[in-house]
């Protein structure tokens, strides 16, 4: 069951969320859209992280975000991209009108089975969905640490990427990547980064401000980050890519 509140955190960020989130690997459009497509939908797209890695993959890029403060941002930055302001469970497109359709960093806060039909719709017979999520790199200790502050009750799995383990209704699985890379951060957009996430956006400034805290200790302690204004942070993006039944 999707937490409707923390869900809803992200529609009074914008620019925060686009300076202080990372982007995406080209590897991860690559194994999605291996080939130049007609149309492409990029659901859930927020500030245009991952769309703006489509554009030189599709003749024709729809971006579809709920959050209007968001779509303001990929508006800025790709004016030339389509846009509507909707949720994945009512696709304002016409059916069979894309041949791919990526979710960034959001399946995990659909409405599964709605969404999936409704992705189905739109897509063409034998599309492509491709759904992926950044997460942190198991062998970076200090931010493993840091993300067990930001998120005490998961525990040792990434339970957003659970979202796409079971097979899709309506879909074929195909494959997954696992894709390693790493990202110069400096220690300031670090530490803002995480008043981004859902369980900082939720809580009360009293605990933000704990958490913030000692997520800069764990900094101050670790080897690779202790005295240093900007280091290098190692990533993962998991890709997984489905295929529309015909």
């Amino acid at each position: 069951m999707v937490d409707q509140q923390l869900a809803k955190s992200f529609e009074s960020i914008g620019e925060e969320y686009d300076r202080y989130r990372p982007g995406f690997p080209d590897a991860a459009a690559d194994a999605i859209l291996p080939e130049r497509v007609n149309a492409v939908l990029d659901l859930g797209a927020g500030t245009g992280k991952f769309t703006e890695l489509l554009v030189e993959r599709a003749d024709r890029v729809i971006a579809i975000e709920p959050s209007v403060a968001m779509l303001d941002v990929l508006r800025a930055k790709l004016p030339a991209i389509e846009t509507r302001v909707a949720g994945a469970e009512d696709i304002p497109l016409d059916r069979a009108s894309v041949d791919a359709v990526t979710v960034a960093q959001a399946f995990h806060w659909f409405d599964r089975d709605p969404a999936c039909a409704e992705i189905r719709r739109v897509l063409k017979p034998g599309g492509v969905l491709g759904l992926l999520w950044n997460h942190s790199d198991p062998s970076c200790a200090w931010d493993y640490a840091c993300h067990r502050i930001a998120h005490p009750a998961v525990g040792e799995s990434d339970t957003t990427t659970d979202a796409a383990a079971d097979e899709l209704p309506g879909f074929v699985f195909e494959y997954q990547h696992d894709i390693a890379w790493v990202e110069a951060i400096t220690r300031e957009a670090y530490l803002a980064r995480w008043l981004t996430v859902s369980s900082f956006l939720t809580a009360d400034e009293a605990t933000r401000q704990r958490k913030i805290v000692e997520i800069g200790s764990i900094l101050d302690a670790a080897p690779a980050t202790r005295g240093k204004d900007s280091f290098e942070l190692p990533m993962r993006t998991a890709v997984f890519v489905y295929r529309a039944l015909i």
